[in-house]
């Protein structure tokens, strides 16, 4: 916690003052006053009711109330994570034929969807989100947009996308990499001219250089690199040239699993409907993914269930488009105070003394 104005603490010393200072005055008048009563029955019964403890903790009460508003009065602030202006996430999700398979309820790809539907609803309003979808080719569904109402329609008419036989990983990762340049207002030479990794290097340090907390890469997959120009570590160099992160998330269990539409048995795989066949094209590659992350400053998730990959999403989401800050709580003290202060006259009304 930091203070606005520190010195302004300082009030917090009027509180022991005002406490010794009671006790001196209280002192003076128990030997300079003395009380008579002509009725000791009445004096005793009173005295017999009363318990110290009450008045002590009303009084401590009210102190309590006074130190909040003397914090209050300098203003504080809290860190935490606080919405980044212009910040941008570009989702990116495998549509390839191995996301039909069932191991994730109901299949990976339907797990995949109220992930990110999760991930939207968690994320702050002003947060631009783009979508790109891959299998042998990748293909922009929605440019990065704070109209994230769009981005879940375009995630509801995947099941309508049909791309090329196979799982091009690496393109996919270059693809966001060049929505996320543009994005961040990278102008100038066209990103997608640029073929390869020194071109990006030279183009990156040219101009605006995007912050790792201003454009973030999440991207699922269910399978290997079966098709593609760029190799998996291709991409992500690419975007470790470009400052920025990948967060990867493993979809699926193994290969020994169905695929919806398909009879039992049937040897569908990641390289799309036809193509790549075989039990090792539905089974997930947690080594490459993890790798991804680790080399692009990222994190790696392995989700095996559909409960995992929603939590994924749902972590990542109250995280990604946020940068460290500061936001300040005076009006909570203020708010805390006056409960304080109301409890302490409730206490005291209650727990006066009354003569019978």
């Amino acid at each position: 916690m930091s203070f606005g104005h520190p010195l302004l603490l300082l009030t917090l010393l009027v509180i022991p003052a005002g406490f010794a200072l009671y006790r001196v005055v209280a002192s003076r008048r128990r030997t300079q006053y003395a009380v008579r009563y002509t009725n000791v029955d009445v004096l005793a019964s009173v005295a017999a009711a009363e318990r110290p403890w009450r008045r002590w903790l009303a009084a401590g009460v009210f102190l309590l109330a006074l130190a909040t508003l003397c914090v209050a009065v300098t203003r504080p602030h809290v860190h935490r994570l606080v919405s980044s202006d212009n910040a941008t996430v570009v989702l990116v999700l495998d549509v390839s034929g191995s996301m039909q398979a069932v191991d994730v309820k109901p299949t990976r790809l339907v797990a995949a969807q109220k992930a990110l539907h999760t991930f939207l609803d968690k994320v702050p309003p002003r947060l631009k989100v783009g979508l790109v979808l891959f299998a042998g080719e990748a293909q922009v569904a929605t440019p990065p947009t704070t109209d994230h109402a769009l981005v879940s329609e375009a995630i509801d008419e995947v099941d309508f996308f049909h791309g090329f036989g196979g799982t091009a990983i690496g393109d996919a990762i270059a693809t966001a990499v060049q929505v996320g340049l543009r994005s961040a207002g990278v102008n100038g030479t066209s990103v997608s001219a640029l073929s390869n990794q020194r071109e990006l290097a030279s183009y990156v340090a040219e101009t605006k250089r995007p912050s790792s907390t201003l454009v973030s890469i999440l991207f699922l997959s269910d399978g290997h690199q079966t098709r593609g120009v760029l190799q998996p570590l291709q991409g992500a160099d690419r975007a470790r040239t470009a400052g920025i992160p990948v967060y990867t998330v493993s979809l699926g269990t193994t290969g020994n699993t169905t695929m919806r539409g398909y009879p039992q048995g049937f040897p569908g795989g990641g390289g799309g409907y036809g193509g790549g066949l075989g039990q090792r094209g539905l089974s997930p590659d947690p080594a490459t993914l993890h790798a991804i992350a680790d080399r692009t400053g990222g994190k790696f998730f392995r989700a095996k269930s559909a409960g995992a990959v929603k939590d994924a999403y749902a972590s990542l989401g109250s995280k990604l488009g946020r940068k460290p800050g500061t936001t300040e709580v005076t009006d909570l003290f203020l708010a805390g105070a006056a409960g304080l202060l109301l409890l302490a006259g409730v206490l005291s009304a209650l727990w006066s003394p009354r003569l019978p």
